[in-house]
């Protein structure tokens, strides 16, 4: 098994995006690569997150945004509990990061993961030993 990353909201939502293809293909190709290595965390935020945003955004009908759901709950999943959130809150007032991206970082680095996969943080941030990888930069 290769080294752990975090799958952040915006790579699952990539997979419905028509409008963008070359970021749809990307992100299949990634999410298909941490299947296969079995290196792929997310956490129970992004896919909540992921439902809403797939549905009200890009028009995904609900049943299917929620079997898509079922698969990408195959990956390893960080369930968020209290003291993740105070972490976050103080991540997010040391760093100056929105609360809901630093509760994704504290996700990934609780679940062990050494790579964050986001396009919402800056490419190449590290944090602490977790290294942001935005995977549609050019």
């Amino acid at each position: 098994m290769s080294a752990r990353s975090f799958l952040d909201t915006n790579v699952l939502l990539y997979t419905d995006d028509h409008d963008a293809p070359g970021k749809q293909k990307l992100a299949l190709s990634l999410i298909e690569r941490c299947r296969e290595d079995r290196s792929g965390v997310v956490s129970i935020q992004v896919l909540q997150e992921y439902f809403v945003a797939a549905t009200r955004k890009l028009g995904v009908a609900p049943e299917i945004a929620r079997a898509k759901l079922q698969i990408f709950a195959r990956f390893a999943v960080m369930k968020i509990d209290v003291p993740d959130i105070l972490a976050a809150v103080d991540l997010h007032r040391l760093r100056v990061i929105s609360f809901w991206d630093a509760l994704i970082v504290r996700a990934a680095q609780e679940s062990g993961c050494t790579v964050l996969y986001s396009e919402d943080l800056q490419h190449g941030l590290k944090i602490d030993g977790l290294r942001v990888i935005n995977p549609f930069h050019s």
